[in-house]
């Protein structure tokens, strides 16, 4: 039987609480409450804000949203709860859904719009799974931001100076930051597999075990905060900035994906006995194809979801393009590529499109219901690619500002997550690219100064 959180509380003599929901942009918005406190009284904190931008400034309030700053429920998820391995105190940490006066979600709260989506796979019968991978940079602390990053010293008292993909050296020169991620990710029960040093200076990536896509969301989150705290204890940064360093590849955050019959637990992307055999005989079902079908039409509508920032937009304009439209068997050049397996129970298919910076319940939301779309709407896909995509045409928004524009026209979106959601969203967002706008950079100081 499943423990309340009261109970999981008292299990681990929890002192003190931290109680958060996770805003549009990713920003944990909450309050850190002693534990027997936190158990009298439900936490409320003001629904607008749900709505601030990166700047804590506040988006184009909506007519939905409470001009009077009406509260809302912290409303905490048993499921949500972790332990705080760096605190002096026993400590938890509660993901909670974001709940309106009335008892019900708040329609447009991140969590609210990723359970949206999964109650339409439940009515058909299904099961997302989905696995995560995660890329970030360690830099130097430097609390200047007009300089530009640089790479950490390691233990071995130098820092990487060219890049060093699948390297076991390099991974062992942050041995001790590295130790300390595991450790703090294992104290919390989250389900991160693998760790390999990817292509950038410094740069790393961990890969999920594959599950629940709520649950994946909700340790994706605390994943970040635990690489955020082993990087300070080693006076470092981490960044899940999508281009942080000029000259280095972008970080991504890539999501396999597949479907499972909740009453069988068949994966129903692999071939049916027809589909296996014969001369068309193939590894995938027809219910596969409709379902990478939807994410090449829709992608370009969700890519706001994907790339949530402008900086999003350097690790996507890049030499090699990766992030497009097209689909292909063990192709890392296509945007939506299915990995090479020989089992069924493995047959999925990777969204390569998103950024490590992208709010995980929204990234992941955006997938599964283009995927679902292509599905119900019996979406054929592209041909599939064989060969290089980089000189293929993209498919998607280049810019946020485009992306914005298709995000507040679509009617799939407006249907599929809300009118509420995709007006806040993208008024949030607007407001964030008008101040970038307003920002002299050190470009034009550099380049147009004396001209």
């Amino acid at each position: 039987m499943k423990l309340t959180v009261e109970e999981w509380l008292r299990e681990r003599n929890i002192a003190e609480v931290e109680i958060f929901v996770a805003d549009l942009t990713g920003v944990l918005r909450g309050k850190i409450i002693p534990c027997e406190k936190f158990l009298l009284d439900p936490v409320r904190m003001p629904e607008s804000a749900l709505a601030q931008t990166v700047t804590g400034e506040w988006g184009e309030q909506e007519d939905f949203l409470d001009e009077v700053e009406g509260d809302m429920e912290l409303r905490p998820d048993v499921d949500g709860c972790f332990v705080v391995p760096w605190a002096r105190e026993p400590t938890g940490q509660i993901i909670c859904d974001a709940v309106s006066n009335n008892g019900s979600l708040i329609r447009w709260a991140p969590r609210s719009i990723l359970k949206r989506v999964l109650r339409n796979f439940h009515r058909e019968g299904w099961q997302p799974v989905v696995a995560p991978e995660l890329e970030f940079y360690l830099t130097s602390r430097d609390n200047n931001p007009d300089n530009p990053l640089s790479p950490p010293v390691g233990r071995t008292g130098k820092p990487e100076f060219s890049k060093q993909p699948f390297s076991i050296d390099a991974l062992n020169e942050f041995e001790l930051v590295i130790e300390d991620i595991y450790r703090f990710a294992e104290a919390k029960n989250l389900a991160v597999d693998t760790l390999v040093h990817e292509e950038g200076v410094a740069q790393f990536e961990i890969n999920f075990k594959h599950g629940d896509a709520l649950e994946i969301a909700d340790q994706v989150i605390m994943f970040k905060r635990c690489v955020r705290e082993a990087a300070i204890r080693h006076n470092m940064v981490a960044t899940f900035m999508a281009k942080p360093i000029q000259g280095q590849p972008g970080s991504s955050m890539h999501i396999h994906q597949s479907l499972v019959s909740r009453s069988s637990g068949e994966n129903v992307f692999a071939a049916t006995e027809g589909e296996s055999k014969g001369e068309d005989a193939k590894q995938y079902s027809s219910l596969f194809e409709h379902y990478v079908g939807g994410l090449q039409k829709y992608t370009p509508e969700m890519m706001a979801m994907y790339a949530p920032n402008v900086n999003s937009f350097r690790r996507i304009n890049n030499r090699w393009p990766t992030a497009n439209t097209h689909w292909g068997m063990n192709n890392r050049t296509v945007g939506f590529r299915m990995p090479d397996t020989n089992s069924p129970k493995s047959v999925r298919i990777e969204n390569r499109i998103s950024g490590s910076d992208a709010n995980p319940y929204l990234a992941i939301a955006a997938s599964l219901l283009a995927g679902y779309l292509g599905i119900k709407k019996k979406i054929a896909p592209m041909k599939m690619t064989t060969g290089p995509a980089y000189e293929l045409p993209r498919g998607i928004p280049l810019t946020l500002e485009e992306s914005l524009k298709k995000m507040q026209k679509s009617t799939i979106l407006r249907s599929g997550l809300g009118h509420q959601f995709v007006d806040v969203y993208v008024g949030c967002k607007q407001v964030e690219l008008r101040n970038y706008q307003k920002v002299v950079s050190s470009w034009e100081r550099k380049f147009l100064l004396d001209n």
